[in-house]
């Protein structure tokens, strides 16, 4: 899979949340300062709220502008063959038969995206599956669900 393309994948999602996430941050301010949205009594607490949610939806705005920034930045480079898992790291896990890819990626864990008709998941360092992959090689083996009995999962590839 061409990390390139993964990452121009990632950027443009980001992009389209972005899009949306600024119109409702638009909308919620516009509704905050709307004289509609004044207060009528004591206990109305219409315009506050609106004005909560617009500030919450501006702080969304200003993260994923950053994470934009942060994919934009990660290099597209392949990792060398047998290579550790590191940021920007492509990985695939296999557990039960089952393959799944992800990539490690500076923040928005969780986005998906489809491309070649793989699903790409995003994973942090900081979570705990992107913490566990960090610094493993492929042919390793994660504990993927620990508890009686632990579930394990291998590494298959590192690009």
């Amino acid at each position: 899979m061409n990390k390139a393309a993964l990452r121009d994948a990632l950027v443009a999602r980001l992009e389209e949340e972005l899009a949306l996430q600024t119109a409702a941050a638009n909308a919620s301010r516009e509704e905050a300062t709307d004289s509609e949205s004044r207060q009528e009594g004591k206990y109305d607490m219409r315009g506050q709220s609106a004005a909560y949610l617009a500030a919450g939806q501006a702080k969304l705005v200003q993260e994923i502008g950053e994470a934009i920034g942060a994919f934009r930045a990660l290099p597209s480079a392949a990792a060398a063959p047998g290579g550790a898992v590191g940021l920007g790291s492509l990985v695939v896990l296999e557990q039960g038969g089952e393959r799944q890819a992800y990539f490690v990626g500076p923040a928005r864990g969780g986005l998906e995206v489809e491309l070649e008709g793989v699903a790409v998941t995003v994973v942090t360092p900081g979570s705990v599956l992107g913490a566990k992959l960090l610094g493993r090689k492929p042919g390793d083996r994660i504990v993927s669900q620990p508890g009686p009995p632990p579930r394990y999962a291998s590494l298959l590839s590192v690009a």
